[in-house]
């Protein structure tokens, strides 16, 4: 029964196809993942294209919800200089950032060069505001509201006042706190890196130090985020958790 030759019978078929329709789904699905980021750029003898296999896909046009059209891969390489030096001459070594580390873009503080506008909702808002331009939205009363109380740097010192929420119209989430610095700046604290303490009425923050605040990266609009100026912002908080301090970059053991 469901034999087709002698040798062959109906399982086997169906067996030998699944497997041939598996590999054409990997196959699909790696070159579907190239389409950002790809090819790799090497420090071997200059920028040595490395794609693996299979190779990126051909270009796609994307029609995005603002009449714009994308093309993905674009194939456009990131031609800003990177701000390091390599400790050693051999291939693959450890960068050391010039200058000050926590704005030098490298290691945990790099960040993608974004479109410099804001994330739109489908409605053509902007998506991510301070809740002082939507009324509508409040902290739960079970929570504690962080506006108003003072936020503490990994030096345990004072590094400002939170004076605002800025929320993700899209999503029920507190995106960012607005923190007032103790020279008078406004600055934006991306909430990941935020601990909030009811009891005590502050705002725990352990990647940078007090004296720090005052460089985070600003807003070209008072009450607008772009892409770009998101990418900057939590880029410089992750610096931080690895050159806020040279204890910070110090041996392991």
């Amino acid at each position: 029964m469901g034999t087709i030759v002698g040798s062959i019978d109906l399982a086997q078929v169906v067996l030998y196809a699944f497997w041939i329709f598996f590999a054409g789904l990997i196959l699909y699905l790696r070159r579907e993942d190239k389409r950002e980021g790809y090819p790799l750029e090497s420090d071997r003898g200059g920028r040595v294209a490395v794609q693996g296999f299979p190779a990126p896909p051909t270009p796609k046009a994307y029609r995005m919800s603002s009449g714009q059209t994308l093309y993905r891969p674009d194939r456009k390489a990131d031609t800003r200089p990177v701000n390091a030096q390599p400790i050693a001459r051999w291939p693959g070594a450890p960068l050391e950032p010039n200058g000050d580390p926590m704005l030098a873009a490298v290691g945990p503080g790099s960040y993608a060069e974004r479109v410099d506008k804001p994330e739109m909702t489908a409605e053509g808002h902007p998506s991510i505001v301070p809740m002082r331009v939507e009324p509508a939205a409040s902290v739960d009363p079970n929570d504690a509201d962080p506006r108003g109380m003072a936020v503490v740097a990994a030096d345990r010192n004072k590094a400002g006042v939170v004076v605002d929420l800025w929320i993700d119209r899209g999503e029920p989430q507190i995106r960012y706190i607005e923190v007032e610095t103790n020279s008078g700046k406004r600055v934006l604290l991306p909430m990941v890196f935020a601990l909030i303490d009811g009891f005590r009425k502050e705002v725990k923050v352990d990647a940078i130090m007090s004296n720090q605040f005052d460089n985070v990266p600003a807003t070209a609009t008072r009450d607008v985020v772009t892409k770009l100026e998101e990418d900057r912002i939590a880029a410089y908080f992750g610096a931080g958790l690895l050159y806020a301090t040279p204890k910070r970059t110090g041996d392991i053991l």
